[in-house]
């Protein structure tokens, strides 16, 4: 991507890709969303899909098997795939925040031997930074890793996982130094003894994706499985989200454009009082409101995008704005969308409803709206 102080430029080659991406969210995805939700059951057929178009490898450089095309060729995708189904965007946007700890802070060998497999989709992985008792606050963490010879001996329970039972390997945070509370990373492989999968939570949203606890009971992972430095760990994290709450950010945009392009077509069709219900000024003014924020939202995350891609120094601020406004656009672009279309729009049969309960967890994942407000808030005094 060629850019110039804050601006972007999106090659024309990209914005290509873009358009085929979303061809395929709509003759592939889109009708299968409503069956995936209902059944809340892994689209396997979606990421077999997605690999062989080349999409998962968007968030990897070409080195390992990847587009090298950057963070905004990648949200793009997201917000593409997230306009018909939010829960196979996170198919897309788990790949990079289960990776990004490799590829940023990660070995040379750790590269070599995990991201060429998520680059196709025969790996896909999973970031496992919340517990029970540590969700805004990694400091509360109670999950412990000691030392032993070459070995990490690793105890804990994690909640809120996505991926958890399908993926091939965890990123896991544990406390390293008692003493010190400080964290260390680690690859944690999900066929090691030990290992195994404890509770799916049953969710408002998102629900084709598992989410969950995964359980680590004296796994004994080697030291090369460490990432970045031994107690480091909160970097690692750090380092990592304020890159992938970009994620976040476009799949709310994508849901939030996704239900006013819904709303706005139902609206062109929906007749009463013997006329289409968009020849009613207080439609069009919904319509126009919805549209309005939504474009808003997308250039604020393409230049949050742009700012990673040129590690700027105030991409983890912009990010945090993104991700805090492209959410809270979701989620009122698709209470308005259930208005637009009245009794329909609050039944299964039609798509808004399933958009605005997927919407509501881009408030609270990646880094809740009100820790964002924090960072934010921190930059400016």
């Amino acid at each position: 991507m060629q850019a110039l102080g804050d601006t972007y430029t999106i090659p024309q080659e990209n914005l290509d890709f873009c358009a085929t991406i979303g061809q395929i969210a709509r003759e592939k995805i889109a009708p299968r969303s409503a069956e995936i939700d209902e059944q809340a059951e892994y689209p396997w057929d979606v990421r077999k899909l997605l690999g062989e178009q080349d999409i998962l490898g968007l968030p990897f450089p070409t080195e390992y098997g990847g587009t090298g095309t950057g963070t905004l060729m990648l949200n793009m995708a997201v917000e593409e795939i997230a306009k018909v189904d939010a829960s196979c965007a996170l198919i897309l946007m788990v790949q990079e925040l289960g990776t990004l700890p490799i590829q940023l802070f990660g070995s040379d060998e750790l590269k070599e031997r995990f991201l060429p497999k998520c680059a196709t989709g025969e790996f896909s992985p999973a970031f496992a930074l919340s517990e029970p008792e540590a969700g805004s606050d990694p400091a509360g963490m109670k999950t412990t890793a000691v030392r032993d010879g070459d070995e990490w001996v690793i105890n804990g329970t994690k909640n809120w996982i996505t991926n958890l039972g399908v993926a091939d390997f965890y990123i896991c945070f544990a406390v390293s130094d008692r003493e010190t509370r400080r964290l260390t990373a680690f690859v944690v492989e999900a066929d090691r003894p030990g290992f195994s999968v404890g509770k799916l939570e049953h969710k408002l949203g998102i629900r084709a994706s598992p989410t969950g606890q995964p359980i680590f009971d004296d796994v004994r992972v080697p030291y090369a499985n460490v990432i970045g430095e031994v107690g480091k760990g909160l970097s690692v994290a750090l380092g990592t989200l304020e890159r992938t709450r970009l994620g976040a950010a476009a799949q709310a945009v994508g849901i939030a454009q996704g239900a006013t392009d819904y709303a706005v077509a139902y609206a062109r069709e929906r007749r009463q009082f013997g006329k289409a219900i968009n020849e009613f000024q207080a439609i069009q003014f919904k319509l126009a409101d919805m549209e309005i924020q939504t474009a808003a939202a997308r250039e604020l995350l393409y230049k949050a995008c742009a700012m990673a891609d040129q590690e700027h120094p105030q991409r983890a601020k912009y990010s945090s704005m993104a991700k805090v406004f492209a959410s809270d656009t979701a989620m009122a672009v698709t209470v308005e969308a259930i208005q637009v279309l009245g009794g329909y729009g609050y039944v299964k049969e039609y798509p808004v409803e399933r958009m605005m309960r997927d919407a509501k967890i881009t408030q609270i994942y990646e880094g809740t709206n009100e820790i964002q407000r924090v960072v934010i808030a921190r930059t400016l005094r």
